[in-house]
């Protein structure tokens, strides 16, 4: 039994830290098999667990998969970062506003997806800038879009021209990415009257001028009604 008015012996020492450490070891493997992709074939080339295998490119393989489509997946909208410290920032977003497809020349938001915008019903346009800047997003990706006809012998309203359609190549990459204004600094030649400026002494007497504005009026108010006396 313990003696005294002391603190119960309570200590927790059996944590198992080891069961919660986490690991990235398969990271280098990983990025091989993003790039490479074994599929079965007649020629012997090498071996996978035992099986005769042939090396094929992933992204190439995906890209003739999902041709004529953009490598990178649907356009995205910019919007502005969540919290006061992220706020500034400009990035890509989930997907566009109903109300930015509706001014952007009346686009449904059931054939959005299909011509390759991305649509979030959840998104509220807070200010008149981002809506204008992605409205105008919208409009330069319709300006550039191609689309192909569902049947390539039968084509209808809103598909491009055969012209159109020879002359279309597949965009590898990300397409309309977000691009950052890097500011502008302006350099000047320093004058004689910078280096003679005082800018503690200025400092000074514009926060004393700040303190005293109200006695000065009311001094002046009172020299009004004196004058007119």
């Amino acid at each position: 039994m313990v003696k005294h008015n002391n603190v119960v012996p309570n200590g927790h020492f059996k944590k198992h830290w080891q069961n919660y450490v986490k690991t990235w070891f398969n990271q280098p493997a990983r990025k091989t098999r993003r790039r490479i992709v074994f599929v079965p074939c007649n020629a012997v080339l090498t071996e996978f667990n035992g099986f005769p295998m042939k090396p094929s490119p992933a992204r190439q393989k995906k890209a003739v998969k999902i041709f004529p489509r953009p490598t990178a997946g649907p356009l995205r909208p910019l919007v502005h970062g969540q919290t006061l410290k992220y706020n500034m920032k400009v990035r890509a977003g989930r997907g566009f506003s109903l109300e930015e497809l509706k001014v952007a020349a009346g686009i449904p938001k059931k054939l959005a997806p299909t011509i390759g915008i991305s649509v979030d019903h959840r998104r509220k346009n807070r200010s008149l800038e981002s809506l204008q800047a992605n409205v105008q997003r919208l409009k330069t990706y319709k300006a550039k879009l191609v689309v192909f006809p569902r049947r390539a012998r039968k084509s209808k309203a809103g598909d491009s021209t055969p012209e159109e359609l020879a002359t279309a190549t597949q965009v590898q990459g990300q397409y309309m990415p977000v691009v950052l204004e890097k500011p502008t600094v302006e350099l000047v030649k320093i004058t004689d009257g910078m280096k003679s400026f005082k800018a503690y002494n200025k400092l000074r007497v514009e926060r004393t001028n700040e303190r005293h504005v109200g006695v000065r009026q009311k001094r002046a108010a009172e020299a009004e009604k004196e004058d007119k006396k």
